[in-house]
């Protein structure tokens, strides 16, 4: 990594308007969604013409590829610094709900609609590979009960989407359903489909993993 004092005065200056365009990217993502998302729009914001801004970004999907890589890279960061402290699946689950909170806007653009006509390259799903990595190791560090289930089986032979962690397949099959009902409940509670019902999301997210991490995995 090229230290920041290291960089000249034009490399610093690209850099900070680079940052400043993703920022008004990610307000128009907040007010009409990522398939809005308008390179034009933004030179405008920020007294550019369109063809000085694509000197930056050389079109929309080149923009998003920016915004997805750093939601996995900052998500991933997360729960490598939440297992570096020791956390156990409860704890990354809260880490995944709180960083969630924190931003929808950046959860949704990840793990929501995929965005119409774009195609996220190839190492953006390495990075999301290390998050499924933690998840597993933590999901592998439980105490598995219980005959192997068919999905078990199946799994056996599916798993390249684990991409070669070494975990048995009952923690595969406890970590996909970990990523399955946690994601349902968030995905629920960021687009404000409890709102109205008189319950708390954070109880329903609680119970959920109460449940996830006392019933057996199969």
């Amino acid at each position: 990594m090229v230290n920041s004092e290291a960089k000249t005065p034009r490399e610093r200056y690209r850099a900070q308007v680079r940052t400043e365009i993703k920022q008004r990217a990610w307000e128009q993502i907040a007010t009409a969604g990522a398939s809005a998302l308008s390179l034009n729009a933004i030179a405008k914001q920020m007294g550019m013409s369109g063809p000085a801004l694509y000197r930056y970004f050389g079109g929309r999907d080149e923009l998003i590829t920016e915004l997805v890589r750093d939601a996995y890279r900052s998500l991933a960061d997360t729960f490598r610094a939440a297992s570096a402290a020791g956390a156990d699946v409860t704890a990354l689950a809260h880490a995944l709900r709180g960083w969630a909170l924190e931003d929808p806007q950046r959860y949704f653009l990840i793990y929501g609609t995929p965005v119409p006509g774009y195609r996220a390259p190839d190492d953006t799903t390495a990075i999301s590979s290390e998050i499924m990595a933690t998840l597993l190791d933590a999901c592998a560090a439980l105490p598995l009960e219980g005959p192997a289930s068919p999905f078990d089986a199946h799994l056996e032979d599916h798993r390249d989407w684990a991409d070669s962690h070494p975990a048995p397949p009952a923690a595969l099959h406890r970590a996909l359903t970990f990523w399955t009902r946690l994601h349902g409940v968030l995905s629920l509670e960021l687009a404000g489909h409890f709102t109205g019902m008189g319950i708390d999301p954070a109880q329903l997210f609680a119970a959920e993993l109460d449940d996830l991490t006392t019933a057996p995995a199969n």
